[in-house]
């Protein structure tokens, strides 16, 4: 399929040219109100130039984080002869290792715990997963998301306990009563869904222990559950072809597929039909590629406007601690109320985040004098004071990323963070706090225990606190808490 906007519209391919053209006179005769003329001449029912450009920073912030979801669904579970798929819709993919610089599907993955994905579809019947019963100390996670990258329910330590189970996943449609064996229902507002599950890794020699686990992690359809016929299957679908690494480039092409598959509600009715007006969405009256130059470029500046708003609240939407960003930007579709904005600075953030309660990431790209993160200049330091590591009921961990693409880095020793599980085999400081040694070259032997690889170029910093404790010393309320992690310090 023939891309609707093509390079033109990458992120910053906006001529000075456009945007003075975009800003132009009121004249009647000048480019912008022929070319509104010669739209209408043709029947295109197209909006003023000024309008075209709000409608796609609304399109830019709005369908964001449906355009990486759809992209992850693609590559994991319909491509199957790509490199990054895992198992087709309905079926779980265990991975019995964790995440390294080879995975780059999903910007900022989790390094701590192996994976186990599950791609719903729930077009024809419910799917129910079963999870066995786990031990109390290790912790693990089923997280529910959907097309609108909604956290709508959990399963796991915090959520349901340990005890074996059967839970029941719905699409948007379905009405019916709980059968028998069925400790709950959760409702996804899309017919595809994303269930990823975390199970804790204590070190190496405990794979096997987990890989016993997510054998026993079950995916099956209603009616094999409860022992029935099946009804007909879905109709097959085409799904566009997509690419993380492709957004950039058919960011609209994307946003056209998304929405096929993401129902509209009364939240998003009205922004969906503004999206209709420059030829998106199912309810679109003409093809973008229909348009002038001038609405083209006016879609462009409009998406390079979105994109600053969003890094615009990734920077001052949450609260600095210490350098450190810290905030609840997760959650299901009453915790969103509509907020796109925020929505989109959580995907940008890190694509599939857990709900506060269940995990708090502080991130950073600065030191604790607000100076860039920069492994090519400077080497730092993190010191948690004796008694004051991060308060949780799982585990915590502190990740390093690449500062450009928010990828794992690769490194000689193949460490791609420091966890709570590490800290036996870590060197503590005579007063008993413990420092950790950011930086691209080794702090020496004696200190390697300590050692966090960082890149030759700056870096993104990932602070993860599974299953946060609820009293103090607590970091909840996100960002408000009564502990709060140290400053990070450039030592040389």
């Amino acid at each position: 399929m023939k891309a609707e906007l093509p390079s033109l519209v990458k992120w910053a391919a906006i001529s000075t040219a456009a945007v003075a053209l975009i800003a132009g006179c009121a004249s009647k005769n000048d480019p912008v109100a022929q070319a509104a003329k010669a739209d209408a001449t043709k029947g295109i029912a197209a909006p003023s130039i000024a309008e075209t450009k709000a409608i796609a920073e609304e399109a830019f912030i709005y369908g964001l984080p449906l355009v990486m979801n759809y992209a992850v669904m693609y590559e994991y579970a319909v491509d199957k002869g790509g490199p990054q798929f895992k198992a087709p819709f309905n079926q779980i993919k265990n991975e019995s290792r964790v995440f390294t610089y080879q995975d780059t599907a999903i910007i900022t993955p989790n390094s701590d715990t192996p994976y186990s994905f599950l791609w719903l579809d729930l077009r024809a019947e419910p799917m129910v997963i079963s999870v066995p019963a786990v031990e109390k100390r290790r912790y693990y996670s089923v997280q529910l998301i959907d097309g609108n990258t909604y956290n709508y329910g959990y399963i796991g330590t915090r959520a349901t306990g340990t005890e074996a189970g059967s839970y029941m996943v719905v699409g948007p449609d379905w009405k019916g009563a709980t059968p028998p064996g069925i400790k709950k229902v959760f409702t996804s507002t899309t017919p595809f869904a994303l269930s990823a599950f975390r199970t804790q890794l204590f070190n190496a020699g405990d794979m096997p222990n987990v890989e016993k686990l997510q054998a026993g992690y079950k995916a099956q359809p209603l009616s094999a559950f409860l022992k029935q016929p099946a009804p007909p299957a879905a109709p097959a679908i085409s799904f566009l072809p997509a690419t993380t690494k492709g957004i950039k480039e058919n960011y609209f092409e994307y946003l056209d597929a998304a929405l096929r598959f993401v129902p509209a509600t009364p939240e998003d009715r009205d922004v969906r039909a503004r999206l209709a007006r420059i030829g998106i969405g199912p309810g679109k009256t003409f093809e973008f590629k229909d348009l002038s130059l001038e609405h083209k470029a006016a879609v462009g500046l409009g998406v390079k406007q979105g994109e600053e708003k969003v890094d615009k609240f990734l920077a001052s939407g949450v609260k600095n601690v210490s350098g450190w960003n810290i905030g609840a930007l997760f959650g299901n579709q009453d915790f969103f109320k509509g907020d796109w904005l925020m929505r989109a600075a959580a995907a940008k953030g890190g694509l599939y985040g857990n709900d506060a309660v269940e995990a708090v990431y502080p991130f950073t790209r600065a030191d604790s004098k607000g100076e860039v993160l920069d492994g090519s200049k400077h080497n730092y330091t993190i010191t948690f004071p004796a008694g004051q590591l991060p308060p949780v009921n799982a585990f915590w961990s502190v990740t390093m990323y690449d500062g450009k693409s928010q990828f794992l880095v690769k490194n000689p020793i193949n460490r791609y963070l420091v966890n709570s599980p590490m800290l036996s085999g870590m060197k503590k400081n005579k007063d008993g706090s413990l420092t950790l040694y950011v930086q691209k070259d080794s702090p020496g032997r004696a200190l390697e225990s300590n050692w966090l690889p960082a890149p030759n170029d700056t870096l993104f910093l990932v602070m993860r606190l599974y299953y946060p404790k609820a009293t103090a010393p607590s970091i909840l309320p996100a960002g408000e808490g009564t502990w709060q992690p140290p400053g990070i310090v450039a030592s040389k």
